[in-house]
């Protein structure tokens, strides 16, 4: 049995990184963060799971100043695990608790490549679970998977645990995506054929929020699939090390999302850096995955009427294994392409203005 405890979706400000030295500045924010959010959320149940938004360690500045790829390999990507992971790992034996974060890392069997990377520590200290971007935006350098899909095949395998990794916790079965990935159903779809009951959804820019995105993305991930929802995003944003004032460049609004698509927590202001909390019960969830017969859609699944969706291609693979990501000019170029092909297939049709 998993005891009733409370998870903590963090809402940082952030720097924006020039290099790894500065790293250290956002994980020094992050600590009080972490203390300031436990002191008070522990007080009815343990905090046994925190979750950091997207960028709270190095910033966008690769996206936002369109940096050149390998450079920021050689300058701004760290290592799984390494300097950084073990610095959160502190606050994880001080509070008995598991941490998730993300950050742009180096892969060993990709030179010059960097990936965009969420992973959990346990209270102990150890990662026990990476998993890989795999839906970027037309601004994000980030390498994925689809990238380099033949040798990730080789490296891997084509399975789940390649692309939609799971752990299984003393505090529930985790899932990791974030970002864009919560723009599509089928990312939380698979951590959730995979076993997931908590999944980690990071970080969305304005306007995002303030358009309700956000929210509704959140909700429906965990109504889609039966599943916690631990949503954190970025405070407020210093485009560098320096400037004295930030920009509110993301909107706050860090939530917790139950089993049923309900809110169950929810900071909505984002100028100022704090957090979401809420109570997690994962054996309500597993009782209610048992015993209901209409708000629980997994075991209705008839998959194979599913695949024929997903049978014709539309975005080319293995577009970085001889080459890195393009800079946002070329990338531009290619995403007007794939709406092309759309329309060409006749699944769009082009507007007349």
């Amino acid at each position: 049995m998993i005891p009733q405890y409370t998870a903590i979706a963090l809402q940082p400000s952030m720097r924006g990184c020039n290099t790894r030295a500065d790293i250290k500045k956002n994980i020094e924010h992050i600590y009080d963060v972490i203390d300031g959010a436990v002191w008070l959320s522990s007080i009815d149940t343990p905090v046994r799971l925190i979750a950091i938004p997207e960028g709270a360690l190095q910033g966008f500045n690769d996206e936002v100043m369109d940096m050149d790829h390998v450079e920021y390999v050689n300058k701004m990507a760290i290592d799984i695990p390494g300097e950084e992971t073990e610095l959160l790992a502190k606050k994880c034996k001080e509070y008995n608790c598991y941490l998730i974060a993300q950050a742009k890392v180096k892969h060993p069997a990709f030179k010059d490549r960097f990936f965009n990377s969420a992973f959990l520590i346990d209270p102990k200290g150890e990662v026990i679970l990476q998993s890989y971007k795999m839906q970027v935006f037309c601004r994000e350098h980030s390498t994925v998977p689809h990238d380099v899909w033949d040798k990730w095949i080789e490296l891997y395998g084509y399975n789940l645990d390649a692309f939609y990794a799971v752990k299984d916790t003393e505090i529930g079965r985790i899932g990791l995506i974030f970002c864009q990935e919560g723009d599509y159903p089928e990312p939380a779809r698979g951590l959730a054929m995979n076993g997931a009951e908590i999944i980690y959804r990071s970080s969305a820019p304005e306007p995002a929020v303030a358009n309700g995105w956000w929210e509704i993305q959140n909700r429906a991930r965990a109504l889609d699939n039966t599943c916690y929802v631990i949503a954190p995003n970025v405070a407020t944003y210093y485009l560098s090390p320096e400037p004295a004032l930030p920009v509110d460049t993301f909107g706050g609004q860090s939530m917790i999302v139950d089993y049923r698509g309900t809110i169950i927590s929810n900071h909505a202001y984002g100028a100022g850096s704090s957090y979401a909390a809420s109570i997690i019960d994962i054996e309500a969830l597993r009782k209610y995955r048992e015993n209901s017969l209409f708000g629980n859609w997994l075991k209705d699944l008839r998959t194979e009427q599913y695949k024929l969706i997903y049978e014709e291609p539309i975005f080319e693979k293995n577009l970085c294994l001889n080459r890195p990501p393009l800079k946002h000019k070329e990338t531009d170029e290619l995403y007007r392409k794939h709406v092309q092909k759309l329309i060409d297939k006749g699944i769009w049709v082009a507007s007349s203005k």
